[in-house]
């Protein structure tokens, strides 16, 4: 029996909107719509933690984008968000839990290659996973705030310094990985030899 493609759960309150984004994803994935945030997380519970990724419009009537991230999160899904959406990234976003951001329009391209990035960081430890997150976020507020505004910023500067302490951490990581390989490669030479 062959392993399931990943599910992705594409929220968003204009039905065609979200039935277009599944049929750009429908190829590749399972992909289920919720047209609301209510549904979203209704979804979500009846799939049990089956989810891959979600993408997640932030203004919806009855229940927000926000509140469905944070709902989420407060569950310990462990999946990958992205927020598509017309609103445009402002400081808020340094305390939400996503781990990419789209602005729409966003062409199916895009989209894919956004999932596929969600799949692909769904895969590293959590040091990682926040890595891309952070600097995600980093790049989106850079693209959108002039160098005053980022200068002035206290949030944005704690977010520079923690991107920063993390890659330190990662590099470490990587170089004793790689010494440990260097290491346990001597001896397998050392076993051959004999």
């Amino acid at each position: 029996m062959s392993e399931q493609p990943p599910l992705v759960l594409v929220v968003e309150d204009e039905p065609d909107l979200a039935d277009l984004y599944a049929a750009w994803l429908g190829d590749e994935y399972r992909v289920r719509t919720a047209y609301g945030g209510h549904e979203a997380l209704e979804t979500i519970d009846e799939l049990d933690d089956d989810v891959d990724a979600i993408l997640l419009d932030r203004r919806m009537p009855g229940l927000s984008g926000d509140e469905v991230l944070a709902a989420v999160r407060e569950r310990g899904i462990d999946c990958r968000v992205a927020m598509v959406t017309a609103v445009e990234p402002d400081f808020d976003i340094l305390e939400m839990g996503f781990d990419d951001y789209l602005v729409k329009p966003v062409a199916s391209d895009t989209l894919r290659d956004t999932v596929e990035g969600l799949l692909r960081r769904g895969e590293y430890d959590a040091g990682v996973q926040d890595l891309f997150a952070l600097t995600s976020k980093k790049a989106m507020l850079e693209a959108e705030k002039s160098a005053s505004e980022l200068a002035d910023n206290e949030e944005y500067q704690e977010l520079a310094a923690r991107i920063e302490e993390i890659r330190e951490d990662v590099d470490r990581s990587l170089e004793a990985i790689t010494e440990k390989d260097d290491f346990e490669g001597l001896f397998r030479e050392f076993d051959t030899e004999d």
